[in-house]
């Protein structure tokens, strides 16, 4: 069967390489792909992003199955387009994918299915926000309510910061997000206290199979200081999810949600990732959900996965997950992240980039922001560059490892955190 992974980035690598170990992909696409797919003699890129373009491609090569790694694509309704033409894609729709797409969507749907999340409001108007946070006091977090590539929220630990944030994202619109309805929004909810962990399944529209747990870096610098990013390293297991909190997530949150959006009309289909803020008594609760695996939790959870990634997606469009029990390698695996110059807020792209390793068992480097010249050379054309991920027996030899690997590789500029995994070496 012929496979096309829709993304650029190192979560679509990372699927793309899984899916490629399959005895039934007989071919592997990603479009548009990187530098590191464009690498790989068992993937092709296809230069297309446009919704349209990419089903009339799908068409005309015969696509057996098509897996959606981003999620601008699924908020543009890549999986309506392709189901109205009779082709196999893995996703939620449009309407489903407003379960990340819109933060007051998400919000009002948790409220009224009873899903435990923080306390929250929603404003257009600055002022009436400002109000808000004046009574409310810090810490606060502020989020602007539409696709923001990982940069749309912010933990105020301040009054001042998060006035700042509402002026940054409300009035003068910097992150050019606009929610469903069009113009900027912002949802303004309690800050949690806790330790966060990434709990992704997979829906075929009723049932759910949990994939391994995974803890990702939101902060740029070590000791989970500077600015949030969109992930900085994250490692598979989560010590934090022990076997109850597991069990309660999926009772509190995933189930009362694949029910929920099937109530209001909305099946859920495709990768559903809920982001828990776990309390000191176990107690999770939601910070937010994607419509897609994780970047970078994505690339050590599928070092672990022993199933042939293959049959698992083809069992969720199939709508036959109940028959699906999945293999992992009960080792930890570990991503470090390699960020341009300047990343977030300016990374600087053109860079040259060397001393890539082959690829080992224990060790890949999946490739996010990179492209390759016609010259052959590789450079960073991202603010995530490379996710360097290895695969060890305990979280302190898969550091080992991936630093290793890292401190090989050479472009200007780059940085990465030193303290990946610290939460589970504590542990």
């Amino acid at each position: 069967m012929k496979i096309l992974v829709i993304g650029g980035g190192g979560r679509e690598h990372a699927l793309a390489w899984k899916i490629a170990q399959s005895p039934k992909a007989s071919r592997v696409y990603v479009a548009p792909g990187n530098g590191g797919t464009a690498l790989s003699p068992k993937l092709e890129n296809v230069p297309l992003t446009d919704v349209r373009a990419l089903r009339e491609w799908a068409q005309e090569n015969k696509i057996g199955l098509t897996v959606v790694g981003p999620e601008a694509p699924l908020a543009a309704g890549v999986v309506d387009e392709f189901r109205a033409h009779g082709l196999r894609i893995f996703g939620p729709t449009r309407a489903a994918a407003q379960l990340e797409s819109s933060k007051a969507f998400s919000k009002a749907f948790m409220r009224r299915h009873g899903i435990p999340t923080a306390d929250y409001d929603t404003f257009t108007d600055a002022a009436a926000a400002h109000a808000f946070v004046d009574r409310l006091g810090a810490p606060i977090v502020v989020k602007a309510d539409g696709l923001a590539a990982g940069k749309g929220v912010v933990v105020a630990m301040t009054t001042a910061e998060a006035h700042e944030a509402i002026d940054f994202m409300l009035l003068d619109n910097q992150l050019g997000v606009s929610h469903n309805e069009g113009g900027a929004r912002v949802v303004i909810e309690q800050f949690l206290e806790g330790e966060e962990a990434s709990f992704i399944v997979l829906c075929d529209g009723k049932d759910v199979v949990a994939l391994a747990t995974s803890q990702d870096h939101k902060r740029l610098k070590d000791g989970d200081e500077g600015p949030n990013t969109g992930g900085m390293g994250a490692y598979s297991p989560a010590p934090v999810v022990t076997a109850d909190v597991h069990a309660r997530a999926m009772r509190e949150v995933i189930l009362p949600t694949v029910r929920g959006m099937e109530k209001d009309g909305i099946p859920y289909t495709g990768f559903l990732y809920a982001g828990l803020m776990i309390d000191a008594n176990g107690h999770p609760k939601t910070l937010e959900f994607n419509c897609r695996m994780g970047d970078p939790e994505t690339q050590p959870i599928l070092m672990r996965l022993k199933s042939d990634l293959v049959d698992l997606l083809a069992a969720a469009v199939d709508g036959k997950l109940e028959q699906v029990e999945l293999q992992w390698d009960r080792r930890t695996a570990l991503g470090v992240v390699m960020a341009a110059h300047g990343y977030p807020l300016q990374p600087r792209k053109g860079d040259a980039i060397t001393g890539l390793p082959p690829e080992a068992d224990d060790a890949m480097v999946f490739h996010a922001g990179t492209q390759l010249d016609e010259d052959g050379t590789l450079r960073v054309s991202g603010g995530r560059v490379l996710c360097v991920t290895a695969l060890a027996d305990s979280v302190r030899q898969a550091q080992q490892r991936a630093y290793d690997v890292a401190r090989g590789i050479h472009f200007d500029g780059a940085q990465y955190r030193r303290d990946i995994g610290h939460r589970a070496v504590k542990n």
